[in-house]
């Protein structure tokens, strides 16, 4: 077994919507990023590569470069699945916790939760996705952005 924790944050800019956990929620605000920002998708995609003890996200997709400009993270994560697998690991289970005063989450998480399985190649039953504020403290708290936490479990079936 092996544990794995990704941390992921983006700034809201100007758009009306944000993607987070593979959905497109709408909003009065964008985030600031090279990809399509999806912090949930962010930090689970970092959880897998340090479970793996493969890097992060940067050193796999770096912002620096344009063809990922504008990308889908729920290809960045299926990039990263593919990746595990070719290390002869797969996914036991996911728990993201999202940070955010707005957008709510809550009507979302069901949705969130099949994106993710699909990106994964699981069952919903190993997804878990939960929200809270941060009661107005920080920048979380001041809506000037929106933040995920990961943790992950993997397996090597055949060690």
């Amino acid at each position: 077994m092996r544990i794995g924790h990704g941390y992921d944050v983006h700034a809201f800019t100007e758009g009306d919507h944000v993607w987070i956990g593979g959905v497109k929620i709408p909003h009065d605000r964008g985030v600031l990023a090279h990809s399509d920002g999806d912090v949930a998708l962010h930090a689970l995609c970092d959880a897998l590569l340090g479970a793996a003890g493969l890097g992060d996200i940067g050193h796999h997709f770096p912002d620096r470069d344009p063809q990922y400009r504008g990308i889908a993270s729920g290809e960045l994560l299926r990039r990263v699945v593919a990746l595990l697998h070719q290390h002869g690991l797969t996914v036991s289970n996911a728990d993201l916790t999202l940070v955010t005063q707005a957008p709510r989450i809550a009507p979302h998480v069901a949705t969130m939760r099949q994106c993710i399985a699909a990106g994964l190649a699981v069952g919903e039953e190993r997804v878990n996705v939960k929200a809270t504020t941060s009661e107005w403290l920080g920048f979380t708290g001041r809506g000037e952005g929106l933040s995920a936490f990961a943790v992950v479990l993997l397996h090597e079936p055949n060690a």
